[in-house]
C-alpha cells in the first residue's frame, strides 16, 4: 500500500479537456503521473466515485471551495482521482464547477489505484473495484502526507486536512 515517503505509482491518468490548448485537444487526454507531478506540489484526493452523494455533497465542494487558500500554502495543482472514466469526470467537474480549481483525473481501469494499494471492492453494491477515500500532499512526486478513510468515512481526506497539512510542510 502506498506511503509516506514512496514516489506516486507509475502510469497515466485521464482529463476531459474542455477548451484546446497547451498541447491538449478537446476530450479525454491521457497525462503520465510521474512527468505531471514533477516539479509540483499535488493535493491528491480519492474517492469512490462521480456523483456518489459524499463525494459530490462534501469531497469535491470543499476542495474548490479551498483551491485558492491552497495554491496559497503552497499547492500548485488539485486532482481528484476516481475509478472512472474520463467522459464522466469532464460531466462531474462540469456539474461541480471544478474549471480552474481541480483537476478530475479519471483511473478508468483502476490501473493507479491497484498501484498505489488502495483499492475498495463495492461489487457486492454494483459499483466494482474502486478507490478508498483519501487524500495525499505529493512534492515532486513524493508522497509527504497520506490520510486514508475508514470504510464508510469522511473525517481526514477534506480540503480543510490537507490545507492544514500544506501550511505545516510550507513553514
Amino acid at each position: 500500500m502506498l506511503k509516506v515517503g514512496d514516489k506516486l505509482p507509475a502510469g497515466a491518468l485521464q482529463e476531459f479537456i474542455e477548451v484546446e490548448g497547451d498541447g491538449c485537444s478537446l476530450g479525454p487526454n491521457s497525462f503520465d503521473i510521474e512527468k505531471t507531478a514533477a516539479g509540483k506540489t499535488v493535493a491528491l484526493f480519492a474517492l469512490p466515485g462521480a456523483f456518489t452523494p459524499t463525494c459530490s455533497a462534501q469531497h469535491v465542494p470543499g476542495y474548490i471551495q479551498r483551491a485558492a487558500e491552497l495554491k496559497a500554502a503552497g499547492v500548485d495543482e488539485v486532482w481528484c482521482v476516481s475509478v472512472n472514466d474520463a467522459f464522466v469526470m469532464g460531466a462531474w467537474g462540469r456539474e461541480q464547477k471544478a474549471a480552474g480549481a481541480v483537476r478530475m483525473m479519471a483511473d478508468g481501469s483502476a490501473d493507479f489505484t491497484k498501484a498505489a494499494g488502495l483499492t475498495l471492492d463495492l461489487t457486492a453494491r454494483g459499483m466494482g473495484v474502486r478507490s478508498q477515500r483519501y487524500s495525499a500532499l505529493v512534492v515532486d512526486g513524493v508522497v509527504k502526507t497520506l490520510n486514508i478513510e475508514a470504510p464508510g468515512k469522511f473525517e481526514v481526506s477534506d480540503a480543510d486536512t490537507i490545507l492544514k497539512q500544506a501550511r505545516a510542510l510550507k513553514a
